[in-house]
């Protein structure tokens, strides 16, 4: 029986690893259902898991999955502590914490590109799961931990990507990468720094007052000829008053 279990899970192994890049050491994020149940059944999961995956493994969880088992009391103190044993895994609820079992759909979000596998007794969070193709699906049965085999969404995604219908999460990260090498690819941070171009308001040197012309300090030619015109009357009278003297 335990043979045929990991025989099953070599194989769907292989496809997600063939297929999405999933690769060692595999993550694992348990939201707090799969931690109850591995207190219940009394199971070592750093033991089992790198055994049934024959490969290294992480666990992982989110502060959304620890603050919703925090807030759940005593009856689930013992998974909190599981929880607690985990690497904490960063989401995007830092201010206001959400459910844990939307937190891990945020998680996988967008292809799955970390190649999380979600770990959950949660029936909703399932099937919301398998609707997400590329991520691997782990529960718990008759205290045995099962890696769930690849489902309709994921396996339709694949066949899409083969007949040319679609590109591979793989082949998109690539894609992605060589944009970034060769710089046609631009980061958010350097769109948000980009100045957005002010509204050029009245130029504020237009706004000033016109100075008024100065006066030209040289003498027009009208006050030129009057003054010639006085200076001629004045030495006229002269020469009239020197004769009269004479």
């Amino acid at each position: 029986m335990k043979i045929t279990r990991q025989k099953h899970a070599k194989k769907h192994l292989g496809f997600f690893r063939n297929n999405f890049g999933v690769r060692e050491p595999y993550q694992i994020l348990l939201d707090g259902t799969f931690c109850q149940a591995v207190l219940r059944g009394r199971i070592q999961l750093r033991e089992q898991l790198p055994r049934y995956l024959m490969g290294k493994t992480q666990l992982c969880t989110t502060r959304c999955v620890l603050k919703e088992l925090d807030s759940l009391g005593k009856d689930l103190y013992g998974a909190k502590l599981i929880a607690q044993k985990c690497q904490v895994r960063n989401c995007s609820h830092f201010k206001n914490a959400v459910s844990g079992s939307e937190c891990l759909l945020s998680m996988v979000e967008d292809g799955n590109p970390h190649h999380y596998f979600v770990a959950s007794q949660d029936q909703n969070l399932s099937m919301k799961v398998k609707k997400m193709p590329g991520v691997p699906l782990m529960f718990i049965i008759q205290n045995t931990i099962v890696l769930d085999k690849p489902s309709p969404k994921t396996i339709a995604f694949v066949k899409a990507v083969e007949s040319g219908q679609l590109v591979s999460v793989p082949e998109k990260q690539s894609i992605r990468q060589l944009k970034e090498e060769q710089g046609l690819m631009k980061n958010p941070e350097q769109r948000r720094r980009k100045k957005r171009k002010k509204v050029s308001g009245p130029n504020p040197l237009s706004c000033l007052k016109k100075k008024k012309k100065t006066q030209d300090t040289k003498p027009s030619a009208s006050k030129k000829k009057r003054k010639r015109i006085q200076n001629r009357s004045t030495s006229n009278v002269i020469s009239e008053k020197q004769n009269t003297v004479g």
